[in-house]
């Protein structure tokens, strides 16, 4: 296993401790942070692979956190929050987070969340493609280096939001449920929450323009993308 680095923000050290131990005993290198201030300075870590996010820290809180730091960086964002409302969850996921674990959480269950997105990670950094460039209409997608241009205009998306527009351009016009997307993003059905899809669609369709719907909603069936 690599030594993928991983950021631990909380404000209750009793959890840092257990998240350290448990995600070292795994191979992983560990860094913390006490408050959303560190949590920020830390977060530009160029070496830095996934981030566990408490949303109840001083200074400034997780939501902060993530709002502030999502636009400059793509590494993996998991929530880890008391907060189980589904209101709470959606708000984590629109500011860009890529999951959402509810307190008191399963340390296993973390675990299995965490090496699914680093895998995920770990193959797209290791994949080779030579057709990297991927164009419908006046969208370009550039897969080795995430960037996305619309309309003559880069737009910024998150890790996941980016892997779920390529695979819709790469399905063009093809009708995909929320269980096929989840299913070739998330890779982990039996552990996941469907809304996910629905909000990082929600997110793309906000960043790539509202008034003109690139992706169309098939009610009942799911989603496809049409240039």
């Amino acid at each position: 296993m690599g030594k993928e680095k991983i950021l631990i923000a909380d404000d209750d050290m009793d959890i840092i401790l257990l998240l350290r131990k448990t995600l070292e005993s795994e191979g992983y290198l560990t860094t913390y942070a006490m408050n959303g201030n560190e949590a920020i300075m830390k977060a530009n870590d160029p070496e830095l692979s996934l981030i566990l996010l408490d949303i109840v820290m001083p200074d400034q809180n997780g939501l902060n956190v993530c709002r502030r730091i999502r636009d400059d960086i793509s590494v993996p964002i998991i929530f880890l929050s008391a907060k189980d409302r589904e209101i709470d969850k959606i708000i984590g996921l629109e500011l860009g987070a890529d999951d959402y674990i509810t307190k008191p959480f399963s340390v296993d269950e973390v675990i299995a969340r965490v090496k699914s997105h680093l895998r995920r990670e770990t193959r797209k950094k290791k994949e080779i493609d030579k057709n990297a460039m991927l164009q419908s209409g006046k969208l370009t997608l550039n897969k080795d280096t995430y960037d996305v241009i619309v309309d003559d205009r880069k737009i910024i998306l998150s890790t996941k939001e980016f892997q779920i527009l390529a695979y819709m351009v790469e399905n063009k016009n093809r009708v995909l449920s929320r269980e096929q997307i989840y299913d070739a993003i998330w890779g982990m059905n039996e552990i996941g929450d469907l809304n996910t899809v629905t909000v990082h669609l929600k997110n793309i369709r906000l960043k790539m323009d509202p008034k003109r719907q690139y992706i169309k909603t098939v009610w009942g069936a799911g989603y496809k993308f049409v240039d």
